[in-house]
């Protein structure tokens, strides 16, 4: 009776997770095929998702890939490096890759557990869904009047084993075995690519996983009545051995797994294989890797340093770091963005990396702006933090890590190599270029021309400048409309909302998920992806696997002054490159020393160092037209400039993988010269150009 009712319970159990399973997996579906059917009619799709890197329009929808890095560890070279290498063994060697192509690789299996993924496998045959649904009727039956029976013992025998059945522990031991996670870690070791492929689970799957999670503790529970009714001294016998050794039991930590994997680094002195203590949060399986998790995860070295400015905010500046390089290259990104962007596309793909192998010391900056609200005054509030603009990014920011740089580099070098202080006829012993991104092209432009009016030295090379901001007037509906919002209701606006991010850890957690979920399904990833195109006009970037990097994480994630935004939207309406309008001619005149803010390009002949600009022409938020008016201005006042443009939307400057632009960047690096030297007489003729205007 016992064995019956035990086999009875586990085909009870089966049919009913595969029958909540399915109901959920419809209902993902239905959403699914809506989405198609609203993606379908939606006018002009076809041009937005056109020109997104890593889509495959294919006869079922395919949805929007993250980035490839995080799709399946490595960059298009690596795999074709693989494939290459795994095609010349043997033909049957190569048939099996083919094979493995086919289940597209690139969608990583979501992290339950594998016994789940057994049982469901095993039950989703037709004959098996027959068999389930007359199971059903029969045992709903006959079971009847044993569920009605089992409900009276039922609390007590609950409060007897809740306390066992946390453990999974088997029939013959109840104590906890710490060899079944431990071998859970070690089994990283066999898929060394699950270091760098996505770790979260979606929206969906956890609610899968919290349904079976339900339904095991569910049906564990009537199991144990059903054997305390059958064999009511067994039952006995257990509960007093439980009560005898509730004294000696010892609590569970319900955290992480700490565990310690073994780990080299490249490029260190003693590169031998150490201990390092990994956290392994399995609870919510959110994706909050770090741009250090990244660079050490693919064998690179690694350092951070801690920067801060003269207004007291604390800035990570970091570091690929080679320490007898006498060429360096600094990495700055743009709005929403942090150095993430710079290594995002795996090891060939990324200018972090591409640089790194090309012999530069890369560092990596990072505007302030971040969640966690990083200064000295701990205390500081979240309108005193916010309360900054482009003006900050471009005279706080990167002056501070370009100090740091120049620090580091000139110890580094003058300690290893004493007599380079005779090779050099100045105080920098090495080169520094600069590629900045979109807002961060805007800042860096800022800080060499204000540090020439200063007579302080940039310590610049080069810039490379990707899509700069700057210019905004040949803007879309939604930019102009959000002009007008933000000029006419800045007083009201600015107390109320100091800056835009996602200000709780579930929120912020719920969109890290959902990043999944669009993954997942790909006609809700492409409704999402269309929408946002349509709301930064129509630009054909991959908004949504942006919003799968690690940085929007539940911990922190970048976030944009409301400032910054004022700022720009008075670019925009000024229709100039100008420096931040403090909205009173007083407080211009105690900043500028004029009414009116300065208008940066009118002083690009200041500028004294070769310039490259990259415009894309399917970029819809900053246009070839504005990046083409930074170069007419640097042209008209003499500077050594480039224009180049590329059939890029404004995120594959950053976030896809594109062969041709790292050559185009790293051809540029390969052209810098040494910082020059600042003439006499230069502050005279500032003056004159101020009293001109």
């Amino acid at each position: 009776m016992q064995r019956f009712v035990d086999s009875s319970l586990a085909v009870v159990k089966e049919s009913v997770k595969t029958i909540t399973y399915e109901s959920l997996n419809n209902i993902a579906r239905l959403i699914n095929g809506m989405s198609a059917l609203l993606l379908a009619i939606l006018p002009g799709k076809a041009n937005i998702l056109e020109g997104i890197h890593g889509w495959e329009l294919r006869p079922t929808f395919r949805g929007p890939r993250l980035p490839r890095w995080m799709g399946n560890g490595v960059s298009s070279f690596n795999q074709f490096i693989h494939e290459l290498s795994v095609d010349s063994d043997t033909s049957s060697s190569a048939d099996h890759s083919s094979g493995e192509e086919d289940n597209d690789g690139a969608y990583p299996p979501s992290p339950l557990s594998q016994s789940s993924r057994l049982s469901r496998a095993s039950s989703y045959t037709k004959d098996d869904k027959i068999w389930t649904c007359w199971i059903i009727w029969i045992f709903s039956w006959i079971l009847f009047p044993v569920k009605f029976l089992l409900g009276i013992p039922f609390c007590l025998y609950h409060l007897s084993f809740s306390r066992g059945s946390k453990s999974p522990s088997t029939s013959g031991s109840h104590q906890p075995s710490p060899a079944r996670p431990l071998k859970r870690v070690y089994t990283l070791k066999d898929h060394p690519f699950h270091l760098t492929t996505d770790r979260r689970r979606g929206v969906i799957e956890d609610l899968h996983l919290a349904i079976e999670i339900f339904i095991e503790a569910i049906f564990d529970v009537v199991h144990k009545a059903a054997h305390c009714v059958l064999s009511p001294s067994e039952a006995f016998r257990i509960m007093f051995r439980w009560v005898s050794s509730h004294s000696s039991n010892t609590d569970i930590s319900a955290g992480g797994l700490d565990a310690s994997v073994p780990t080299a680094t490249l490029g260190e002195d003693d590169p031998t294989v150490r201990e390092r203590k990994t956290t392994f949060n399995n609870t919510l399986n959110t994706d909050a890797r770090t741009c250090q998790d990244v660079i050490t995860e693919f064998g690179y070295p690694y350092e951070a340093i801690r920067v801060v400015t003269a207004d007291g905010y604390v800035l990570l500046l970091e570091r690929i770091p080679r320490r007898d390089s006498r060429k360096a290259v600094y990495l700055q990104h743009g709005i929403l963005d942090s150095s993430m962007g710079w290594v995002s596309n795996g090891v060939v793909g990324s200018p972090a990396f591409a640089a790194f192998d090309q012999g530069y010391d890369v560092f990596l900056g990072n505007f302030r702006g971040l969640v966690s609200r990083e200064h000295v005054d701990k205390k500081i509030s979240s309108r005193e933090y916010w309360r900054y603009s482009i003006n900050e990014h471009g005279t706080e920011d990167i002056p501070a890590m370009i100090e740091m740089i120049h620090q580091i580099k000139t110890s580094e070098l003058k300690g290893s190599k004493p007599d380079l202080k005779e090779e050099t006829d100045d105080d920098q012993p090495y080169k520094l270029c600069a590629v900045c991104h979109s807002l961060g092209g805007a800042a860096i432009l800022m800080y060499v021309i204000t540090r020439r009016i200063e007579e302080k030295p940039h310590r610049l090379s080069r810039l490379i400048l990707l899509s700069p901001a700057g210019f905004h007037e040949d803007s879309n509906l939604v930019f102009t409309v959000a002009e007008y919002i933000f000029l006419l209701f800045a007083p009201i606006l600015a107390p109320l909302v100091p800056g835009f991010y996602i200000p709780t850890r579930f929120f912020r957690m719920l969109l890290n998920k959902l990043a999944r979920d669009f993954h997942n399904y790909p006609a809700v990833g492409g409704l999402v992806q269309t929408l946002m195109s349509y709301g930064v006009g129509g630009d054909s970037s991959n908004w949504v696997g942006v919003l799968g990097i690690p940085h929007y994480n539940m911990n922190d994630m970048p976030g944009v002054s409301f400032h910054v935004a004022l700022h720009l939207a008075q670019m925009k309406h000024a229709r100039k490159f100008i420096m931040y309008d403090y909205g009173s001619s007083s407080a211009n005149m105690k900043m500028y020393g004029s009414s009116q803010p300065f208008d940066l390009g009118e002083y690009y002949g200041l500028i004294d160092i070769p310039v490259d600009l990259l415009a894309g022409r399917k970029d819809n938020v900053i246009r070839p037209s504005m990046v083409k008016k930074h170069y007419s201005l640097m042209y008209k006042s003499g500077v050594d400039v480039s224009y180049n443009e590329f059939e890029y939307a404004h995120l594959d400057f950053t976030f896809s993988h594109h062969e041709e632009l790292l050559a185009f960047i790293m051809s540029r690096l390969l052209l810098a010269r040494p910082s020059p030297k600042h003439q006499s007489g230069q502050k005279a003729a500032i003056s004159k150009k101020k009293a001109e205007r």
